[in-house]
């Protein structure tokens, strides 16, 4: 998922036969790569999105200084990414769930070990989710989860992060996991991961991949593509992503009204 991508669109269906009409109605979105892509508060309140990834923490690991990079919204360095509170809140307010994510198509990150994993997952805890840090970017805001979005690597220890993260979770408080594999089944950075069984939703990049993405008048190597990822890996929910912004990718879509991919209500253009 390149850095340069403003907002990629995620559509929900409960795990099931590509065809299948029901279970559509969620969508998902990366947020935080493009200034001109408007606040978060603004995307809240267009009412179109259940999920909502803020994009990324993309420097961690392997003795690291964890660095989250927010493009042209804010400066986290300089403590300039606390206003961001008062909108995450906001998002939050309307049911809308907000969550980290992590990784990237660009960045400098890996995990060497189990027990690096370990002190990833206390960061991630205590700067974002319910922990405590006298150094957390959002401030007082508590986001619901951490979306794994690994492009690079070997792949190593995303399950013990993961497991990690997970054991967070408290009677009061879930914390929500989702990862962002590429459609070529099994991915090559998250395939181990996603078998660790503790990911709630699977957010499946169905572009940039010839042989499996979206493409108008030729649905055969994307619908065996989501054969794969609905009957082969542990998890509830799985979304179709798309690229959303026209002039982006050749392929793209938008909310709303129009020809039914896999159940999902879309306009697309290609």
């Amino acid at each position: 998922m390149s850095l340069s991508l403003l907002f990629i669109i995620f559509f929900f269906f409960f795990i099931g036969s590509f065809t299948s009409s029901h279970g559509a109605g969620s969508i998902a979105i990366y947020w935080g790569q493009d200034e001109s892509e408007g606040t978060l508060a603004q995307t809240c309140a267009t009412g179109n999105y259940e999920f909502i990834n803020i994009a990324f923490l993309n420097t961690f690991g392997n003795g690291r200084n964890p660095k989250l990079n927010l493009a042209g919204h804010c400066d986290p360095d300089a403590g300039g990414c606390t206003g961001l509170s008062k909108d995450i809140n906001s998002c939050q307010a309307k049911d809308i769930k907000v969550i980290l994510s992590i990784g990237g198509a660009t960045g400098d990150y890996s995990l060497s070990s189990k027990e690096d994993a370990r002190q990833v997952a206390l960061f991630i805890f205590n700067n974002f989710l319910s922990g405590k840090s006298s150094s957390r970017p959002f401030g007082d805001a508590v986001l619901d989860g951490v979306d794994f979005d690994i492009e690079q690597g070997n792949g190593a220890h995303y399950d013990d992060l993961a497991r990690f993260l997970s054991s967070f979770s408290s009677k009061g408080k879930k914390v929500i996991l989702t990862a962002a594999p590429q459609c070529p089944f099994p991915d090559a950075f998250m395939g181990i991961a996603l078998n660790a069984g503790v990911f709630d939703n699977v957010w499946v990049q169905f572009y940039n991949n010839p042989q499996c993405q979206f493409k108008s008048g030729d649905a055969r190597g994307f619908s065996d593509a989501w054969e794969q990822w609905t009957t082969e890996i542990k998890t509830t929910k799985v979304f179709l992503g798309f690229a959303g912004v026209a002039g982006r990718r050749r392929n793209w879509v938008r909310p709303g009204g129009g020809a039914e991919v896999g159940g999902a209500a879309v306009d697309q253009e290609v």
